[in-house]
């Protein structure tokens, strides 16, 4: 990919999306408790993208989104985020909840524990994913969850993690229930020191 930084080469990007699809679809399996039946996930697609080119990816830094954000700590350090359009959370809210498309309206307690739950499943199991691949291991801090605009919701995590990364990866994947299904981003930004750890037990 022209531009991109050198830690990412065409191998390393292929063996992430890998443990992505191992990641989400262990993660969907999980979160099938919670419907009370299979939830499935399609293979991620996986795309390096500049930090500021997001906003527009996702129709511009104005639209409303839901954000839930996760730090990892252990061996391997880096911060997620589960993204969802505003509109699409509502829906996710109730494919879990089991009602009718259109039932939630908004974003109460209840709403947002259901969703920070979808966030610490899949930053967990993608963390798992990555261990199982190269015995580095990392764990989840407790799930927050941001409702704001696209460029707000950045520029928080830009601000947490202090730029440590000019590219994110997005994994873009639907989380599928029966006729239903929600499409989501899932955002990695690695700490770029501890990055060549894991480039080092891969040989990339």
């Amino acid at each position: 990919m022209t531009g991109e930084p050198t830690y990412f080469s065409e191998e390393l990007l292929k063996v992430l999306q890998a443990i992505a699809k191992d990641g989400l679809v262990s993660a969907a399996s999980g979160l099938s408790s919670m419907v009370g039946g299979p939830l499935t996930v399609d293979n991620p697609c996986v795309k390096l993208m500049k930090v500021r080119e997001i906003p527009n990816a996702l129709g511009g830094p104005e639209n409303e989104a839901v954000g839930i954000y996760l730090q990892a700590e252990g061996d391997l350090s880096g911060h997620f985020m589960l993204v969802f359009p505003y509109e699409k959370a509502l829906e996710m809210v109730d494919m879990l909840m089991e009602v009718p498309p259109g039932s939630t309206q908004q974003l109460g307690s209840l709403e947002r524990s259901a969703l920070a739950e979808v966030g610490n499943l899949t930053a967990s199991f993608f963390m798992n994913a990555v261990a199982a691949s190269t015995g580095i291991n990392s764990r989840p801090t407790p799930p927050a969850v941001m409702v704001d605009m696209i460029g707000a919701i950045l520029d928080i995590i830009v601000a947490t993690t202090g730029g440590i990364s000019e590219h994110v990866l997005t994994f873009q994947a639907s989380f599928k229930y029966a006729e239903r299904a929600v499409k989501a981003d899932f955002w990695v930004i690695p700490d770029p020191v501890n990055l060549e750890k894991y480039l080092s037990q891969k040989n990339v």
